[in-house]
């Protein structure tokens, strides 16, 4: 088929359904929320009103970013999915298919940082697998699974958003992506923008975690209150995060691109290595689907909580996916379900960029 050459990053929702979703092993019928495209997490039921919700991702090893950071991606991004329940992750399996040039003292920082990381968020790290295998040369290092119990009349999945619904979103566009690339290179951000919008760009990574927003969100709305759905930003962007919320739902979007925050230390930073910010990994930032009449609820709440929110749009019935312009006109979404920042990262490392 050739789908593969020359991708990188997550595949797309036409991948997915033809070559995995159909092939999913037996079927179970405690598996309430089995693998969906854009879809955080598998929901199985327990019993008793309880459900275990499931997530797994990919764990980075980034040397040129250090481990401290490598571990930080690792938990937070698998801790950002789980978050989308609206509860936090309990227990963690972690895979680790290391390079045979990692060297035992930077595999214990790493580890050390990890579990640091899970013993913060109170998470139980039940077992897994560890190796070195030869010709590995990536910045992924095998993959984690996180696991929590909850109540199942309060769990969520980010496809349930419904037609009407606000289209929250927390922070702003562009965080991990523009941050990683000043981490990565800080000379070439410092060269062209300046030390400031390096160091500012840079400490963005730290603000990595949506768990808190989620909680909170799921504390004051709940499912009948009109919280109905939450969706991390990663692989796509903000944009790509709705798109895959809204398909995930069965549902259209309008959203008003004027009105997503884009700081101007990302924009500088997107600009200078050839990214869209609106398209590029965010993680760090969630999109929640809520009632209309609740919204200012919840943007109160997270106001006093000093969390950055702001409602971008609407999920629609029909199936059509416009973005409104400054200006008022509207126009057809489309995405090629490519992010900007993997071939971004990759051509500046090939340069020899610093």
């Amino acid at each position: 088929m050739g789908a593969f050459e020359n991708f990188s990053g997550k595949i797309g929702s036409e991948i997915f359904k033809e070559d995995v979703f159909y092939s999913c092993g037996a079927k179970r019928k405690e598996v309430i929320c089995g693998p969906k495209f854009g879809v955080d997490t598998s929901i199985v039921d327990l019993g008793n009103g309880e459900v275990l919700a499931i997530s797994s991702d990919p764990l980075s090893l980034i040397p040129r970013l250090g481990m401290k950071v490598s571990a930080w991606l690792s938990v937070y991004l698998l801790a950002n999915d789980m978050s989308t329940t609206g509860f936090t992750p309990e227990y963690a399996q972690f895979v680790l298919n290391l390079p045979t040039n990692l060297s035992r003292s930077d595999f214990q920082k790493y580890w050390g940082h990890i579990h640091e990381l899970c013993q913060e968020m109170g998470i139980s790290i039940t077992g897994g697998h560890t190796g070195q295998i030869p010709g590995i040369e990536s910045t992924i290092a095998g993959g984690g699974t996180f696991f929590l119990k909850a109540p199942k009349e309060q769990i969520l999945t980010s496809n349930q958003a419904k037609s009407g619904d606000c289209i929250l979103l927390t922070k702003h566009a562009g965080i991990s992506s523009t941050s990683l690339l000043a981490m990565a290179f800080p000379e070439t951000v410092k060269n062209a923008l300046g030390e400031k919008i390096q160091q500012t760009a840079a400490d963005n990574f730290w603000n990595l975690s949506v768990l808190k927003e989620a909680v909170i969100a799921r504390q004051t709305l709940s499912i009948s209150g009109g919280l109905h759905a939450m969706h991390d930003v990663t692989e796509g962007g903000v944009l790509g995060a709705i798109q895959e919320m809204a398909q995930a739902s069965g549902l259209g979007f309008q959203v008003d691109i004027q009105k997503i925050p884009v700081p101007e230390v990302v924009e500088k930073v997107a600009e200078l290595f050839g990214i869209d910010p609106f398209f590029s990994i965010g993680a760090g930032a969630m999109i929640m689907a809520v009632k209309p009449e609740s919204i200012n609820i919840l943007l109160n709440e997270f106001a006093k909580e000093g969390i950055q929110a702001t409602s971008i749009g609407t999920f629609t019935e029909s199936s059509e996916q416009f973005l409104i312009a400054q200006d008022g006109t509207k126009s057809n979404f489309e995405f090629n379900g490519i992010d900007p920042y993997w071939e971004a990262f990759f051509q500046a490392f090939k340069q020899g960029k610093k």
